[in-house]
């Protein structure tokens, strides 16, 4: 029978159920020449008759009540084979794991996923929160938020909120050892360094590399956050860690004519011609809660024009 094994089934269980072949050809929207043509076929190949035919009506053979019987059975498996098949591409289903930087994952995207998670319950997650660049296709992660600029080809990436870079000391610093007018005086100041080994600046619309040098380094945000606001030098920092001590003068912006362009906060997942629900649902819960966050709600002195950032 080979590939035709359902040809002819359809029009069967139609005819039997409406009684007529223009009945089922009406049903199934095509013309009842060819309702008659499939069932004819298909008693053939079972070389076996499944209905009485007379010029008023159409009954079933035997051999036809019992095939009957057996075909709704495929049909009703059948249809909800598909019905399962397509609720998996409107709802997120199996499993999703996904990784996030450790400081920033605790305070913004676990309680986001979370959140996904509650309305989803028949979904599984594994979240790895680390510090590392983990290689999502190679560990086969489904998704990964990453922080800054992206340089990862084989990857889609989502823009799901903005991230501004402020150079802030607090007023007890700056009373001590003064305020930096340009980058050049900076290299003489005190840097508390986190994970990176280079703070970036514009300098008339070109972007500047500096090396900072300091006594004092961590790779938690949080904790370069402490130390700033305990006076111990200068710090780069994203606007979500100094939107609030900028704001009650805890920290002071320095030299804001050089803050640097705009990065982002962005979600990445490998190319794939159709993304999975249960990605593109959470990508789209987690860009628009971040955007209610109040650390996101409001800018924090200039607010430099978003440069499109992308994969290079």
């Amino acid at each position: 029978m080979g590939s035709y094994r359902w040809e002819g089934i359809d029009e069967f269980a139609a005819v039997a159920q409406e009684g007529s072949f223009q009945a089922a050809a009406d049903r199934l929207r095509v013309s009842s020449s060819h309702v008659s043509r499939q069932v004819a076929r298909l008693e053939e190949r079972l070389q076996t008759r499944l209905l009485y035919r007379t010029t008023r009506r159409v009954s079933l053979t035997e051999a036809g009540r019992t095939f009957l019987t057996r075909c709704q059975h495929l049909i009703d498996e059948r249809e909800q084979a598909f019905s399962v098949l397509g609720e998996m591409h409107r709802s997120p289903t199996g499993l999703l794991r996904m990784t996030a930087a450790v400081a920033y994952g605790e305070r913004f995207v676990v309680p986001l996923v979370n959140d996904f998670m509650s309305q989803h319950p028949q979904l599984k997650l594994e979240l790895e929160l680390t510090n590392r660049t983990v290689d999502i296709i190679q560990e086969g992660y489904d998704l990964a938020i990453r922080l800054g600029r992206l340089t990862e080809s084989r990857l889609v990436a989502t823009r799901l909120a903005p991230r501004a870079m402020h150079l802030c000391a607090a007023p007890e610093y700056i009373a001590r050892y003064g305020r930096p007018h340009t980058l050049s005086e900076l290299s003489r100041h005190n840097c508390l360094l986190g994970t990176g080994d280079i703070w970036t600046f514009d300098q008339g619309g070109r972007t500047v590399s500096f090396r900072p040098a300091g006594n004092w380094r961590c790779n938690s945000g949080q904790a370069v956050l402490d130390a700033a606001l305990r006076g111990f030098g200068i710090c780069q920092l994203p606007d979500y860690y100094v939107q609030a001590p900028l704001q009650t003068g805890d920290l002071v912006a320095l030299l804001p004519a050089s803050q640097p362009p705009d990065t982002a906060v962005w979600a990445v997942y490998p190319q794939q011609r159709l993304l999975s629900p249960k990605v593109s649902k959470l990508v789209e819960a987690l860009k628009a809660g971040l955007a209610g966050r109040p650390e996101y709600a409001a800018n924090i002195g200039r607010a430099p024009a978003v440069r499109p950032v992308g994969t290079e």
